[in-house]
Order: C-alpha cells, then sequence, then structure tokens
C-alpha cells in the first residue's frame, strides 16, 4: 500500500497553492478579475488534495481520481478569471518598468503554482518514487540567449526554450546559446531583481551542456547526482 500521506508530489502540490495566496495578496495584479473569487478557488483546491494523502492507493490510481479532474478545472477558471490564456501579459502591460520588475517574480510564482496543478496527473502517473525530485517537472531546454546579470558579474540570465520562453539565472559562466540543457522547474527564486524560473541541472564541471531528449520533455539520461540540488531545494520548499 502507497503511503499517499508523504507523497512528495501531493505534498508540493499544497505547498504551490499556499505559495499562490500569498502571492496574490502582494502582488500588484492590475484590471478586472475577482480576487475574493479566485482566492476562494484556490482554497477549495486544499481539501480536495488532503483527501488524497488518505486515499492510500497506488499513484497510478491517484491520477485517475476525480480530485485530479477537479483540481484542473479550478485552475481552468483562475486563468480565465485572469483573463485567459495570455493572462501574464495583461497584467506585465498596466504597470511600468519599476513595478514591472517585482511582478514578473509574481507572475513567476503564479505560473509554477498553475503548471504545479496542472501536471500533477503526470507525476503521479511515473508510480511509487518515493523522491523528492519526482515532485517537480524537469525539462529540455534550448538556451536561445546568455548574458551578463546587470548586478552581478558572477552570474549568467539565459533565456530558455522549453516549448515556451523561461527566464534561468545561473552560476555557470561557460553556457551559451545552443546549449540543450535540464531544466528542474523549481519555485521561481529572485537573484538580485531577475526572476529565475527553474534551475539547470548539472554534475561536477557545472552545468549539462548537451542532454538528450525532446525540447519541453523530460531529459534522459542524467546523471543521479545531477539532481542533488534540485532535490534539496524541493524538500526546503515543502518544509517552509
Amino acid at each position: 500500500m502507497w503511503d499517499t500521506s508523504n507523497d512528495y508530489r501531493l505534498l508540493i502540490c499544497e505547498k504551490s497553492v499556499d505559495l499562490f495566496l500569498r502571492t496574490i495578496e502582494g502582488a500588484n495584479l492590475r484590471g478586472r478579475w475577482n480576487k475574493r473569487d479566485v482566492r476562494q478557488i484556490a482554497r477549495d483546491m486544499i481539501p480536495e488534495i488532503q483527501s488524497m494523502y488518505y486515499s492510500y492507493v497506488e499513484p497510478a490510481d491517484l491520477a485517475k481520481m476525480p480530485q485530479i479532474e477537479s483540481l484542473k478545472e479550478k485552475a481552468g477558471k483562475i486563468i480565465e478569471n485572469f483573463g485567459g490564456e495570455k493572462w501574464y501579459s495583461h497584467f506585465l502591460d498596466m504597470v511600468n518598468k519599476e513595478e514591472k520588475i517585482k511582478l514578473e517574480e509574481a507572475i513567476a510564482k503564479i505560473r509554477f503554482f498553475l503548471d504545479t496543478v496542472l501536471n500533477l496527473d503526470k507525476r503521479l502517473a511515473l508510480g511509487p518514487i518515493d523522491d523528492p525530485i519526482v515532485a517537480i517537472d524537469i525539462k529540455v531546454g534550448d538556451i536561445v540567449s546568455a548574458g551578463e546579470h546587470p548586478g552581478a558579474d558572477s552570474l549568467l540570465v539565459c533565456n530558455v526554450n522549453i516549448k515556451r520562453v523561461i527566464t534561468v539565472v545561473t552560476n555557470d559562466l561557460e553556457v551559451k546559446e545552443s546549449n540543450k540543457v535540464a531544466v528542474a522547474m523549481l519555485p521561481p527564486t529572485s537573484f538580485m531583481g531577475i526572476t529565475s524560473e527553474g534551475m539547470f541541472l548539472g554534475a561536477g564541471e557545472g552545468v549539462l551542456k548537451n542532454v538528450e531528449g525532446e525540447i519541453g520533455g523530460m531529459p534522459k539520461g542524467i546523471p543521479l547526482e545531477a539532481l542533488n540540488e534540485a532535490r534539496n531545494f524541493v524538500e526546503d520548499f515543502i518544509k517552509k
């Protein structure tokens, strides 16, 4: 019997709801959207996730539970309330340059929440894996551009195509355009005003730069030690 009460995928899903609720309270999300309704939709996700905690069924069966579809429907309602598929561009268009930097971090956190909920069934379908790393998505990305961080010579800011373009901040100064990388889609972190939406996987000599797999898909043949830092990050996020 699978111990669903300690399944990292469910734990991080609940934590992502909490992150979302805290984010919308403090974010400068202007425009016509109903904060009270969005807040309530997100809160209604929590008992559904918690009911899955105590189901004690195999992950493959968890992925097919009615709560999964209900969570997806609620995520869809939040996106609709925000203005549809391109909701983030609407919010960004309504702020000035100074406000935009802070808002980009909030938008990245909201995206993390939505992706965590919408892809929960795919992660559960991976089976009974008792490892924090299974709680997040890991994607193959192609580096579109890499440039110096405006506030730190020791960091690079990369635009990475994972079937959408995300920003990743790295301390590997050898990373360059066209490198094929593995990106752990961790909760966003701000590095001196630049929000990183994930972390490159690496082992030994820095970031893995020639990863196998389709862009946006799961990488193949990743060394186990390359997962350690992301694994620790997931555990720390769940414990907060």
